[in-house]
């Protein structure tokens, strides 16, 4: 009987292993995949027949390249590219970790699989918030980031927004109001993903540092 449990117990035990094994696995292509993504539809959008096909999208969808709208007032919508059935607003550049990451229009589960997304707001409101998943490649070392820490964001109209790190937190995934207004105060620019195992965010508070370039 004693023989029987050991056997069992050790049955169970190379299970779990394997299991164990499979979901590293799992995780580790699931990553590798991710960084493979971002480069190529980066690649596309730094195409240069892509670029040159930005302003008609932008018209057709948003109106985007009139500085006002029409009853006069500020226009805030971003232009967009089309991508492989995905619309893109731009490219977000984290120096510190040689990260050039395009940035989907709109977020959703399936999305975040290939690269960040814009989770509300806009860069010429000066409330722009992306999320992205915890990947390596993409804002898996978010953590790391410092008060100091210069990003960029370039639009799909080759517009250049610099940005200055001032903090990174950790929220609660219920935070959401928090996530939004940072907590009372205003912030040009937060990016966000979970930490691993999901059980909070970081979140990446920014300003922007200077008028943008205009390309």
């Amino acid at each position: 009987m004693r023989h029987r449990c050991g056997s069992i117990m050790m049955t169970i035990g190379t299970v779990l292993v394997l299991a164990a094994l499979a979901l590293f696995v799992y995780n580790s292509w699931d990553a590798w995949r991710a960084g493979k993504a971002v480069t190529e539809i980066q690649a596309k959008l730094e195409d240069t027949d892509t670029a040159a096909g930005v302003s008609s999208t932008a018209e057709e969808k948003f109106g985007a390249d009139d500085e006002t709208d029409e009853d006069g007032s500020a226009n805030t919508e971003m232009a967009v590219v089309e991508i492989d059935g995905y619309d893109y607003i731009g490219t977000l550049s984290i120096s510190r970790f040689g990260l050039e990451l395009p940035v989907m229009a709109e977020w959703s589960y399936a999305g975040l699989k290939i690269a960040p997304g814009r989770y509300e707001g806009s860069v010429w409101s000066d409330d722009l918030v992306i999320c992205g998943h915890n990947y390596e490649r993409h804002f898996g070392n978010l953590k790391n980031l410092e008060a100091g820490d210069v990003l960029t964001f370039t639009d799909v109209n080759g517009n250049v927004f610099s940005y200055e790190v001032r903090e990174v937190t950790t929220l609660q995934p219920t935070d959401v109001a928090e996530m939004l207004d940072g907590a009372g105060e205003a912030w040009d620019l937060t990016l966000f993903t979970c930490t691993i195992g999901g059980q909070a965010r970081v979140a990446v508070r920014c300003s922007r540092t200077d008028e943008q370039t205009e390309g």
